[in-house]
């Protein structure tokens, strides 16, 4: 908008008398664009001097502006790019929403609650929640060191919002068709070591075992960590395997802790993550590591604030990196 063409609007705008709800819908207004400005801002000091997403090219030029983004030409593979390209954030729209909308991700918000305060459609708080999640996913916590706790929890597998099942639909969650550990359940091995760094894995279907063990849990342990687990001999054949001082906690026969040597950390975290997790009313297999990743990040208390938030998202680094 021009200069005189603003102006005859803002005279027309105080020489009227809105009513209050004229007034409402205008402050809601400017309320967005200010949030949007904001948004944009800390989007492009996030991004700021990355390289090519394409070939990672560092000699860049400035090429023109879109949806409020600067874009870049890269001068090694002649591609344009913007702060967002490359992140799971890329082509999201109403950037004026995201910092409201990152708050309810912070509170926990459940999809129609979120999409009800923020004033988007239940599909866009969806697609939000999960691209915002992905965002912060690629920051992984660093090696567990020291004494590590190593230990599984199971869900019921779930295919929650498929259109096509493999099985006869369950009804209010269900139950598993036969006893014990199987096939029907999503194994979620969490680690934690005796300080604050804590990994957690969605393993696939059935039971852990040696091979998944090394192929997640080795790569994020030190070489000369005390191991702590119970009696599965998975665990066991995983330690000998991988050359590590092996501690075991026979759960089964009621024993807790021997001394320093116990797996209440590990098994803390999993009662807080079902409890947390049942005011989603379920969550489909395939997002389960989604949600497991969004509870890391609120357990460490490292995002505070959706501005932290939305820089880890387009960075995939902390700020302070």
């Amino acid at each position: 908008m021009d200069t005189a063409s603003f102006q005859e609007t803002f005279h027309a705008l105080i020489g009227g008398d809105l009513i209050g709800a004229q007034r409402m819908t205008l402050r809601t207004w400017l309320d967005a664009q200010t949030s949007a400005v904001d948004c944009i801002a800390l989007i492009e000091g996030a991004g700021a001097g990355r390289p090519c997403p394409r070939c990672q090219g560092c000699r860049s030029h400035r090429c023109g502006q879109a949806n409020g983004l600067q874009r870049f030409r890269c001068l090694a593979c002649g591609r344009t790019y913007n702060a967002l390209t490359g992140t799971p954030l890329a082509r999201l729209r109403l950037k004026g929403k995201w910092l409201a909308y990152l708050q309810c991700l912070l509170d926990a918000c459940p999809v129609r609650k979120a999409a009800e305060q923020v004033a988007v459609a239940r599909s866009t708080s969806f697609r939000w929640r999960h691209r915002f999640i992905a965002g912060v996913r690629r920051e992984q916590p660093g090696l567990l060191g020291s004494v590590v706790e190593a230990d599984e929890t199971y869900l019921l597998e779930s295919q929650k919002g498929s259109r096509t099942l493999d099985r006869p639909a369950r009804r209010r969650g269900g139950k598993a068709t036969r006893r014990g550990i199987g096939r029907e359940h999503d194994c979620i091995l969490v680690a934690c070591d005796r300080g604050t760094t804590t990994h957690e894995f969605v393993t696939g279907r059935g039971q852990v075992t040696t091979e998944l063990l090394m192929v997640h849990l080795l790569p994020v342990l030190v070489p000369d960590v005390i191991l702590i687990s119970d009696s599965a001999k998975a665990y066991q054949a995983f330690a000998q395997r991988a050359g590590l001082t092996h501690e075991t906690i026979n759960l089964r026969a009621g024993v807790r802790a021997r001394g320093a040597f116990h797996l209440q950390h590990v098994n803390g975290w999993h009662s807080r993550f079902k409890t947390w997790l049942r005011r989603f009313n379920g969550v489909a297999s395939r997002y389960l590591a989604n949600y497991t990743g969004w509870r890391r990040v609120l357990d460490t208390a490292a995002l505070v604030t959706p501005a932290a938030w939305l820089r880890v998202g387009v960075a995939g680094r902390s700020a302070d990196q």
